[in-house]
């Protein structure tokens, strides 16, 4: 009788026991489910939304090596779903994103498939009315990298304003900004508007790219107020917050998502005698010159594909090594760094020949107030105030094109 008590405990403790552990397993599952980030989509990526729109139409395509779609080229995706491509527009770098940075871009032919390829970055950066012939409808799919000075978004602001002078609907397929956590930097002042910076946003705008060209569109900045019939097709579970590495790299000289992270922060030095890298395997990751003797870090740059003659080619020059600097951290900056620009000029003993003579920098700045206010010797916290009333009036402007939190 014993004996049959306590094996029925003996079972009862087993059916417990088992019970509990499903109980945690299934709470587990439960937790790891509910936590597990929901895939990103890409424009791109979600041919069932707009390939009907390109439905018997004449395609033309705004885009580089970046214009990938799970690996595969857009070219290559919609010649395969039968579209009807007409020509291909290639912006700075080129269509195969080689092309040295400022390098002109010749009209050519696409090897792989026949396809002419018409330079945005040569002779024209416009697309003329000529150029624009026989196209029913633009679609732009580049990767950016949320600097205004980065220069693919004013070849979207063009092929925009091209497109509404020509009545041609304009499609955008949006992509991931790997910046857009952070809206900083100096407002551009109209009076130095370039290629380098159309439109009155700060160095750190923190749109992408189909953000932007709503605000474009919205805002009236296209020439004479004109409108483009636009479209674009918004990333899926995207934030501003979302980290991404870009799968390809978008420029010769942003090798990786460091130096995608560092550009915004350090490419204002293109404008002075400071190399940052070009020519060597870490650009945009290292900050020298020939004349700075007393530091550490040495680096030599060198004529190379995609940086020919670099600033101080064959030159040995002395600096600082950001590129041991963790990923982590550079995602964890808020604000447009203007300590490496600061502690440099410091730091250059011949401070007349820093700032290039040419004034780069202030179309690079978008203001000529930064410049003077580092020769100055302004300091970081009020160079910073300096910029906050336009700062705070951009980003009401910004908050009424967001597509994403």
């Amino acid at each position: 009788m014993q004996m049959r008590i306590y094996l029925i405990l003996l079972i009862g403790i087993l059916i417990i026991t088992v019970s509990c552990k499903e109980n945690k397993t299934t709470d587990s599952v439960k937790n790891q489910t509910k936590e597990a980030p929901k895939k990103l989509q890409l424009g791109a990526e979600q041919l069932v939304k707009y390939l009907p729109k390109l439905k018997d139409k004449k395609v033309a395509l705004v885009v580089n090596q970046t214009s990938t779609i799970h690996g595969k080229h857009i070219v290559d995706v919609f010649l395969g779903q039968n579209v009807n491509l007409v020509k291909i527009f290639a912006p700075e770098h080129g269509f195969r994103g080689a092309a040295d940075a400022g390098e002109k871009i010749k009209d050519g032919k696409d090897r792989r498939t026949g396809l002419p390829i018409l330079s945005l970055y040569g002779k024209n950066k416009k697309p003329s009315p000529e150029m624009l012939s026989g196209v029913d409808i633009v679609v732009f799919d580049i990767q950016d990298v949320g600097v205004r000075f980065y220069t693919y978004i004013s070849t979207m602001s063009l092929v925009m304003e091209a497109c509404a002078e020509n009545k041609i609907p304009m499609l955008v397929l949006d992509r991931p900004n790997p910046n857009g956590h952070i809206i900083d930097g100096p407002v551009l002042d109209s009076k130095f508007s370039s290629f380098v910076g159309m439109h009155e946003v700060p160095v750190l705008h923190g749109m992408t790219v189909g953000e932007y060209a709503k605000m474009v569109n919205g805002e009236g900045w296209l020439e004479n107020g004109v409108t483009c019939d636009l479209e674009v097709i918004p990333c899926v579970n995207y934030t501003h917050k979302t980290a991404y590495t870009l799968p390809v790299k978008p420029s010769p000289n942003l090798p990786n998502q460091r130096s995608v992270l560092l550009y915004p922060h350090l490419c204002l030095f293109e404008g002075t005698q400071m190399s940052i890298g070009r020519g060597t395997d870490k650009q945009f990751q290292v900050i020298g010159h020939p004349m700075l003797k007393d530091q550490s870090y040495m680096f030599t740059p060198v004529s190379k594909a995609g940086a020919k003659y670099p600033k101080h080619e064959n030159k040995i020059c002395y600096g600082h090594d950001l590129s041991a600097l963790p990923v982590s951290i550079l995602l964890r900056y808020e604000q447009f760094n203007l300590t490496y620009l600061v502690s440099f000029y410091k730091q250059f003993n011949d401070k007349k020949s820093f700032f290039n003579e040419n004034l780069f920098f202030d179309k690079l700045a978008g203001t000529d107030q930064l410049r003077k206010q580092i020769i100055e010797g302004t300091s970081i916290g009020e160079i910073r105030d300096s910029w906050q009333e336009k700062l705070t009036s951009y980003k009401a402007t910004r908050s009424k094109y967001l597509l994403y939190k």
